[in-house]
C-alpha cells in the first residue's frame, strides 16, 4: 500500500536512487497481495484452496509477501518526514502545517480510493498513522527505535485478538453477515461493494497492520535522521550484520504462517496456528528488514530504466492506478474476470497489472513531470 509521493517525498536534489527502486518493489509486491481482494468474493478469501498449483500460489503470497512489501513503504514515509523536515527548516517554512495538510490529503484520497478503487486501501491508515507520528517528530533515532520496537508485542496482541475473532466466526458463520453488493458487478454495484466492505475491512487493517505500520514509519523517521542510505552508514552496516540472524527468526515465522493461511497444519493444532499466526507479528518486519537490505544492495549495483524509476517516484499514482486496472480486469464494467481465476493465474496477473500501471505512471510522468495524482496531495498540503 503507498508511499513515494504518498508519503512525503525529497525534493529532486535530495533523492536517493535507493529509495526508488525500495519503493518500485514495494508497488510490485503490493498489488501482487492486493489483487486476489479485488478479484474474490471475500468469503472466498477465507477459503483454502482445493488444487496443487492454487495452494502453492497462496502458501508463496502469504509467506513471502503478505504484511511485507507494505512496510517498505511505510519505512520510506518515516524517511521521507526526516527529509522533509530537515528541509522545511533549512528553507524556514512551516513544516508541522505542510505535514499535517498532507496526512489530511491522505485521509481524504484515501476514502476517496476505498469508495471508488479498493476497499483495502492503506491511504487512510496512513493518513491516521502519520498524524500519531507528527507526536513524535522531534524523538531522537534511538527513541524512535525503541518505539518500534514496542510495536512489536502490540501488534501480536493484536493479531492474538484477530485469531479469536475468526475463531468466533469459524464457529458461528451467523455473525458474518452476508455481502449485499457484489465486486464483480457493474461500476454503480461495485462501488457500493466496496463502501459496504470498507468499514470492517479498516478496522481489520487497525488491528492487523497498524502497529507494524507505526513501528515502520518510526524506524524510517529514525533511518532519515541518521543518513541511512548514505554509503558507510553505520545503521546499514548493522543491519548488515543482522540479516543471517533476522533470516532465522523469518524464514520459520513467515513458513508457519503460510501454513496456517493455507490450512496446511494438522486439524487439531488450534493452538499452534494461533502462535504461528501472532509470529508473523514478529516475522514480517524481520523478513521486511531483509528485504531492504537486499533492496539498497540491488538499487546500489543495477541501473533501472528511467520509466520505472519515474513510477517508485510517483507511487502514489502507480498504487491507485493497479487498483483501477484490477477493477477493469474483474468487475463487469471490465473484462468481468471476477472469481474465474485461480490463485496461481493471479500472480502472473497480478505482476502484469503491477507492470502496466509503472509503466503507464512513469511515461506520463516523463511527459507531465509528475504522475496525475502526486500535484493534488501537493495542493493539498500547500506545496
Amino acid at each position: 500500500m503507498t508511499t513515494a509521493q504518498i508519503p512525503l517525498t525529497a525534493s529532486t536534489n535530495q533523492r536517493s536512487y535507493e529509495v526508488d527502486v525500495i519503493r518500485m518493489a514495494a508497488l510490485i509486491g503490493i498489488c501482487m497481495v492486493n489483487i486476489p481482494f479485488l478479484a474474490f468474493p471475500m468469503e472466498a478469501m477465507w477459503t483454502p484452496a482445493e488444487t496443487g498449483l492454487n495452494k502453492a500460489a497462496v502458501f508463496f503470497i502469504e509467506a513471502f509477501f503478505q504484511l511485507k512489501f507494505f512496510l517498505l513503504f511505510s519505512f520510506i514515509f518515516g524517511w521521507g518526514m526526516a527529509i522533509q523536515q530537515k528541509s522545511a527548516e533549512r528553507k524556514g517554512h512551516s513544516f508541522s502545517q505542510r505535514y499535517l495538510r498532507r496526512t489530511a490529503g491522505l485521509l481524504l484520497l484515501g476514502l476517496a480510493h476505498a469508495s471508488l478503487v479498493f476497499h483495502g486501501d492503506i491511504l487512510v491508515l496512513y493518513g491516521v498513522m502519520g498524524g500519531l507520528l507528527w507526536f513524535a517528530r522531534n524523538a531522537s533515532a534511538r527513541t524512535l527505535m525503541k518505539i518500534a520496537g514496542w510495536m512489536m508485542p502490540l501488534s501480536m496482541l493484536f493479531l492474538a485478538l484477530i485469531g479469536i475473532a475468526i475463531d468466533m466466526v469459524e464457529s458461528s458463520p451467523e455473525l458474518m453477515p452476508a455481502a449485499q453488493y457484489s465486486l464483480g458487478g457493474g461500476f454503480v454495484e461495485s462501488v457500493l461493494a466496496r463502501v459496504e466492505a470498507w468499514p470492517s475491512t479498516f478496522i481489520g487493517l487497525v488491528f492487523l497492520q497498524g502497529p507494524l505500520v507505526f513501528a515502520a514509519f518510526a524506524a524510517g523517521l529514525a533511518a532519515g535522521r541518521s543518513n541511512f542510505f548514505k554509503q558507510g552508514n553505520a545503521g546499514f552496516q548493522r543491519l548488515e550484520r543482522l540479516v543471517p540472524w533476522l533470516l532465522v527468526i523469518a524464514i520459520p515465522l513467515n513458513i508457519l504462517f503460510a501454513m496456517v493461511m493455507g490450512d496446511l497444519l494438522p486439524s487439531d493444532s488450534d493452538w499452534l496456528a494461533l502462535i504461528a499466526f501472532i509470529g508473523i507479528g514478529i516475522g514480517a518486519p524481520a523478513l521486511s528488514a531483509v528485504y531492504l537490505y537486499g533492496l539498497v544492495r540491488l538499487g546500489r549495483a543495477i541501473n533501472l530504466p528511467q520509466v520505472l524509476v519515474l513510477a517508485g517516484q510517483n507511487s502514489l499514482s502507480s498504487y491507485v492506478l493497479q487498483g483501477v486496472l484490477g477493477g477493469f480486469v474483474f468487475a463487469g464494467y471490465g473484462l468481468g474476470l471476477f472469481d474465474q481465476l485461480g490463485q496461481f493465474a493471479l500472480l502472473g496477473v497480478a505482476f502484469i497489472i503491477a507492470l502496466i500501471a509503472m509503466l503507464m505512471v512513469g511515461c506520463y510522468a516523463k511527459v507531465f513531470g509528475r504522475g496525475p495524482l502526486e500535484p493534488v496531495l501537493r495542493k493539498i498540503a500547500g506545496n
